[in-house]
């Protein structure tokens, strides 16, 4: 076992304690971590915004960098707390804790269908934006996506069937979960960089490992209303 390896265990083993803690502690501890979550995105953002515009300066001389530097900050701030972190916490205030962990869990259950999937089976490229996902680990997303519904719907936790209005829900917010994936992986590949930090040993960033969630969550508020 590779030591980058043990770290990712390690690292994974930590961030879920810490999820379990936030999510069922002071909900204002939960907001405090949400906003702090927040912020790290957003300096995440920052560096990986000024790599962009220094490679694009480089490539040719334009004008208005600075300019433009501030307003992909700010369209990144705005995103972060006006949408992200906003919708976030009305789901927890509003849904509850358990709730808002089940759609923590279909976007987790989406990275490690993808991963199994992408590594076992392997197949043709799903996409060049990022050459490690496959179509086999696309599906195999999606159908680790329904597990959590499977477990909540036979543990009664929350008012959850598995029936095919909260099938489609699960596969929708996998789907987000995996598009917000795709979408980090570009601006990734565009500096030239394999991940956003290096704040979580073994894994990178914070935004490489909310890459699908910082999208998900906020689109499942709009769902919500149509399919709870």
């Amino acid at each position: 076992m590779s030591k980058n390896l043990i770290k990712r265990i390690i690292t994974s083993i930590i961030l879920l304690c810490l999820l379990f803690f936030i999510n069922f502690s002071h909900q204002l501890i939960f907001i405090s971590s949400i906003l702090l979550i927040g912020f790290l995105i957003c300096y995440e953002g920052k560096n990986i915004f000024s790599k962009l515009i220094s490679l694009h300066s480089k490539k040719k001389k334009t004008h208005n960098l600075n300019f433009k530097f501030l307003i992909l900050n700010m369209i990144c701030f705005f995103y972060v707390f006006f949408i992200f972190c906003n919708f976030t916490i009305k789901i927890y205030t509003i849904e509850g804790s358990l709730y808002f962990l089940y759609l923590i869990s279909i976007c987790i259950f989406t990275d490690i269908g993808g991963y199994a999937f992408g590594k076992f089976i392997g197949g043709k490229k799903l996409t060049k934006i990022s050459p490690n996902k496959t179509i086999a680990g696309a599906i195999g997303s999606f159908f680790f996506s329904l597990i959590p519904l499977i477990l909540y719907s036979n543990l009664n936790y929350i008012n959850l069937e598995f029936d095919l209005r909260h099938i489609f829900f699960a596969l929708t917010i996998s789907l987000i979960s995996q598009l917000g994936d795709l979408f980090i992986s570009f601006f990734k590949r565009k500096v030239k960089i394999k991940d956003t930090g290096n704040i979580l040993p073994g894994h990178g960033g914070i935004l490489d490992r909310l890459d699908g969630i910082v999208f998900a969550l906020p689109f499942s508020y709009f769902l919500l209303g149509f399919f709870k």
